[in-house]
């Protein structure tokens, strides 16, 4: 151990006071040491404390301003969702409105294709009608229009109707039809009564009447036929088959002196030859 200053040799003791004086400035100073050791101490202690809770503090408040964020981003997609299902829902109502117009279209236009056709079909109706009617106007006009045609050795103009009316009262003769015949030929000399082929009509009514063996009214038809065109080529031939008619209802004396009456009215007539021959079998 160190001796005390006041021991050692060579000194002189100092005062007590100045001593004192430093004894306390050295407590001073070691208090304040200690003071600022206790502090230093409590500084190093509580520094990482409050470091700690300074890091807690803000990571709690990163936290809450993440969580602050997340919701605000979710709460932004919750509506962008919101409006993109809104605009989804109004692009489908319009599509479906489109759709639906497009129907609409497709119907009306299947419609105005359905009308064409329509249309189309009765234009070519129509003009079938037309040409149709065309050609019965034409046929008509050229049945209405008069042909020239012979009748007994003259050349006449009849109208068309008038000679298919003819032809056809006299076919039912060709075909042994005479019944048939007789009435048509009535007909047409009702119908045409100035016709060029009354004369016609008359002879060959007379010979449907013989045809079906009605003699009695083939005489007469005959008869009348001669009184009415005495000049006809056909004159002699029917007084021939009057005497021929007479012959077969039994009346040989009245033929025979109806074939010489032909023989005196046309004796160069071939009917006046065979009558001529006809006498001898009309004993």
């Amino acid at each position: 151990m160190p001796l005390p200053a006041r021991l050692l040799p060579g000194r002189r003791p100092r005062s007590a006071a100045p001593a004192a004086a430093a004894r306390g400035l050295g407590r001073a100073r070691a208090a304040a040491a200690a003071t600022a050791a206790v502090v230093a101490a409590a500084v190093l202690t509580a520094g990482p404390v409050r470091a700690g809770l300074f890091d807690d503090e803000e990571a709690r408040k990163a936290i809450i301003d993440l969580r602050g964020r997340i919701t605000a981003v979710d709460d932004a997609s919750k509506a962008r969702h919101a409006e993109f299902a809104e605009q989804i829902a109004t692009l489908r109502r319009s599509l479906l409105d489109l759709n639906n117009q497009l129907e609409a279209m497709r119907g009306e236009l299947a419609r105005m294709r359905g009308s064409d056709e329509q249309l189309a079909k009765d234009l070519a109706e129509l003009q079938k009608r037309q040409r149709d009617l065309g050609q019965a106007y034409d046929d008509r006009l050229r049945k209405l229009e008069p042909v020239k045609v012979t009748i007994d050795g003259r050349e006449v103009t009849v109208a068309q109707d008038e000679k298919s009316a003819f032809d056809a009262a006299l076919a039912p003769i060709r075909a042994g039809e005479f019944d048939k015949a007789a009435a048509a030929l009535v007909l047409f000399q009702r119908r045409y009564p100035g016709s060029p082929y009354v004369d016609q009509a008359r002879y060959w009514h007379a010979g449907a009447l013989y045809g079906k063996r009605d003699y009695k009214n083939a005489i007469d038809a005959y008869r009348a036929f001669v009184a009415a065109a005495p000049e006809h080529p056909n004159a002699p031939d029917a007084l021939l088959a009057v005497a021929n008619s007479q012959a077969e209802t039994k009346d040989p004396r009245a033929a025979r002196r109806t074939i010489e009456e032909l023989m005196k009215a046309y004796p160069q007539s071939a009917a006046a030859q065979a009558g001529k021959e006809r006498l001898a079998s009309l004993r």
